[in-house]
């Protein structure tokens, strides 16, 4: 969850903080694999610096973006986060935050009364997702509000370092300067001794979202999500924005030909049951979105439907647009449904450190999937492996998964295969599908509506289209 917290000292700040005032600008940086020098730092005009690819900013002016209403402007980034971009402070804890409410604001305040040392920053919420799809080699856009500050500051910088864009959502130059509701938002991430996670942030104490300041999609938003191939929007972008503001982005999506990913998430139980808006937001995202991202406890909130893969069904049955209903399953692996096809594929075995940041790198390799046209099985099995290598490390941000890991995973090809499960899941839902199970056979098996594909085969076609990347990468780092 991303939201604001912490005001910096007044000794670190470079000026009184202010909301960013970001010139109508859009780059494209190199692809990871063909970065040389690192990214130069560009000034915008409030100060806050900008990451710029080696060629600099790509300005789009009004002929830009007519073009691109027209369908004619080509579509050069393959994926654009929209809203939450948040700075995480990750904090050992020896006990979780209390429940209730005035415990909890005055657990958070004794937090921000001592800022937290550098080492403990994380840029978290999107650009986990962000940063994760990057390293796999997909040019990534974030659309989102990073404050003047210390923390904006340091969120451009990884976000520079990691070849991402980043196009701001503030038209508002008459802003209060001293307004902290313009700051970065901040999240504090609390682990305790047993691994077990809370969140502290300032949405928990408020009805209204973080931005509500933002009351229209801005226009260089607008010309970003025409310009982007996939759209992502999570259920956290409603803490930041307001539903009106998240449906313009879907109806822009919709209007350019961008392809719509949605992940309801955590929020996606209250949005249900939340204010008429946000009902109607989510209910439009769930109809048309292209992917639908969703664990199976959400997929049975939001359809009452307790099988996921009936759960995923009736998602499909209801979508106007949906082309994938996506299931995620942790540790027993994921399910990928369509009209015709249901897939299946076991996690892989790792020592897991933190699930934090794995949902997000999860979608980053569905993404790449999707773009890349990609069997389903194949998408499942490089989602499933990037979500594992980043359960591997400790916390997300800069710490998701890289593709040597990910690699080394597919090699190994240690599936957590269990038959049982996937027997109790698929039974009844054969009627008119036909699933594919990824599995450990060394051939094709067929077994009524049931197929099973090797891993090995699989994994060899993974292999050959992310090796030679990987090797490019090492050269030019």
């Amino acid at each position: 969850m991303a939201l604001r917290t912490l005001n910096p000292p007044v000794s670190s700040r470079h000026k009184p903080p202010s909301p960013l005032d970001y010139m109508a600008l859009f780059q494209l940086p190199r692809r990871r694999s063909d970065r040389l020098p690192p990214l130069p730092a560009v000034k915008n005009r409030g100060g806050t610096r900008i990451a710029a690819g080696k060629g600099g900013f790509r300005c789009l002016g009004a002929g830009a973006g007519d073009g691109a209403r027209r369908g004619g402007a080509p579509k050069g980034v393959d994926l654009a986060t929209l809203g939450n971009l948040c700075v995480d402070i990750v904090l050992g804890v020896p006990s979780l935050p209390p429940t209730p409410p005035d415990e909890r604001r005055a657990y958070m305040e004794q937090l921000a009364a001592s800022p937290p040392d550098k080492k403990y920053w994380e840029a978290g919420g999107n650009c986990n997702l962000a940063i994760a799809a990057a390293r796999l080699g997909l040019h990534v856009a974030t659309l989102g509000h990073v404050g003047d500050e210390i923390y904006g500051h340091f969120l451009l910088d990884v976000l520079q370092d990691e070849c991402i864009s980043i196009v701001g959502m503030n038209e508002n130059t008459e802003a209060t300067v001293h307004n902290s509701f313009y700051e970065t938002l901040l999240c504090w991430v609390l682990v305790d001794p047993f691994q077990k996670h809370g969140f502290c942030s300032r949405a928990d104490f408020s009805d209204e979202p973080a931005f509500n300041w933002i009351s229209k999609l801005p226009g260089q938003v607008k010309m970003a999500i025409q310009q982007s191939k996939i759209l992502f929007c999570n259920g956290y972008a409603f803490d930041e924005l307001l539903p009106n503001v998240i449906i313009s982005a879907l109806n822009c999506a919709i209007d350019a030909g961008t392809a719509v990913f949605f992940d309801p998430g955590p929020r996606g139980r209250s949005l249900h049951h939340g204010t008429p808006e946000e009902q109607r937001a989510l209910n439009l995202f769930l109809r048309l979105s292209d992917v639908l991202l969703l664990t199976s406890d959400e997929a049975e909130s939001l359809t009452g439907i307790t099988n996921p893969i009936r759960a995923g069904l009736e998602l499909i049955r209801k979508g106007v647009r949906t082309k994938w209903v996506i299931i995620k399953m942790g540790s027993k692996g994921s399910i990928l449904i369509t009209q015709s096809i249901i897939s299946c594929a076991p996690a892989f075995k790792v020592n897991v450190v933190d699930t934090v940041g794995c949902g997000d790198s999860f979608t980053a390799a569905i993404a790449f999937g999707f773009l890349h046209d990609l069997p389903a099985v194949n998408s499942l099995a490089l989602a499933n492996a990037v979500g594992a290598a980043t359960a591997t490390g400790c916390g997300a941000g800069r710490n998701v998964a890289r593709l040597d890991k990910v690699l080394e995973l597919l090699r190994q090809a240690d599936l957590n295969e269990n038959d049982e499960l996937w027997n109790e899941l698929i039974e009844g839902n054969l009627e008119t599908k036909e699933v594919r199970l990824l599995s450990r056979a060394s051939i094709n098996g067929c077994s009524g509506c049931l197929v099973r594909y090797p891993i090995y085969s699989v994994v060899s076609e993974l292999l050959s289209k992310f090796e030679g990347v990987y090797k490019r990468s090492i050269m030019h780092s």
